[in-house]
């Protein structure tokens, strides 16, 4: 693993996940390989329409503007479910392996798992934050909405509920998706939500500089906010101090436990041999060493990354062609 990793790269620093152009090529190059005849034109909209969604170049919605919640986030989580997807299609049996357009219908909601996030012109909220409590449910909303006009009328109930599996709104047990590779789908998507936030270049700067400010917008951190939730951190260090159990819940609950482990695939995918990490564990495992190493000292200052998010107006740079305008900062 290279600890000089560009912040806006993926785990192998090859494929720029601040990009959706090369995110979208990646993937159907991946789903090309595992899935015969995937729906190429269903895929490639979704992607323009996720490009101007976040850009705020869709009519009826203002664009993103959550910094931990970006667009280079959900980019990533699209590149991590492919990888599953194909770690998934070398790995099992014929009649296990999960069909082209399902493997496509993951994809799509991979990309727009966190759209609930991006705000409506019709929103009273000041910022997406807000919505962080309600997020899945609206990003499942936009999903069914979306589906019908690329071709996947039949898959959007399907669609709402599957990308409930990546939050907490409803508890795990109580989501209605019952078809076994259905299920499959759902926990390769979730699995990859997880491990592209926690194996992002820059996680632990981005927990201190950008999710706790999300979370102080919908009173999950910070001061108690009349009629809110109670708050779980009272600033940024004691989010810091509380994610190395976090994630401890995280793997025990989720990645190894309802999601049976789906993230075994990644070594499937990478080819990995035996008693060698795959790169996401590898850089999870870093960012954990630089997370136990500020909390050590008690101090937020050793975490020296400068992150950078792609929100509505970086996005807009990126898909105009000037990407130097945000920068390609090589991450350690």
């Amino acid at each position: 693993m290279s600890t000089q990793r560009r912040s806006h790269y993926d785990v192998t620093d090859q494929v720029c996940i601040a990009q959706p152009q090369a995110v979208c090529g990646e993937v159907e190059c991946l789903l090309t390989r595992g899935y015969p005849e995937i729906d190429r034109a269903a895929l490639r909209a979704a992607f323009s329409v996720f490009g101007q969604l976040y850009a705020g170049t869709l009519p009826g919605y203002v664009g993103c503007d959550t910094t931990y919640h970006d667009a280079q986030h959900s980019l990533d989580c699209a590149l991590a479910t492919a990888r599953l997807l194909d770690g998934h299609a070398r790995a099992s049996s014929a009649d296990q392996r999960l069909a082209s357009r399902r493997a496509v219908l993951g994809c799509i909601i991979a990309l727009f798992h966190d759209a609930g996030y991006v705000r409506r012109n019709s929103d009273s909220g000041s910022n997406g934050a807000v919505y962080t409590l309600t997020h899945v449910r609206r990003s499942g909303e936009f999903l069914a909405q979306l589906l019908p006009q690329i071709g996947y009328s039949a898959e959007a109930e399907l669609a709402a509920e599957i990308v409930h599996f990546t939050g907490y709104e409803i508890p795990l047990s109580e989501i209605p998706v019952d078809a076994p590779k259905d299920r499959q789908l759902a926990f390769l998507i979730a699995s990859a939500d997880l491990l592209s936030q926690l194996s992002d270049a820059c996680y632990p700067e981005k927990c201190r500089d950008f999710l706790f400010p999300e979370f102080e917008c919908c009173g999950l951190a910070g001061p108690a906010q009349p009629g809110g939730p109670v708050p779980l951190y009272i600033d940024r260090m004691d989010l810091l101090n509380g994610t190395p159990a976090f994630y401890k819940k995280l793997r025990r609950d989720r990645l190894d436990g309802y999601f049976d482990n789906a993230h075994r695939y990644l070594d499937a995918h990478f080819q990995c041999a035996a008693g060698v990490r795959n790169p996401y564990d590898a850089y999870i495992a870093h960012n954990l060493e630089r997370i136990d190493k500020a909390i050590a000292l008690q101090s937020l200052d050793v975490l020296t990354l400068k992150p950078e998010a792609i929100d509505a107006a970086a996005l807009r740079d990126v898909l105009d062609g000037c990407p130097g305008k945000f920068g390609l900062d090589r991450a350690g």
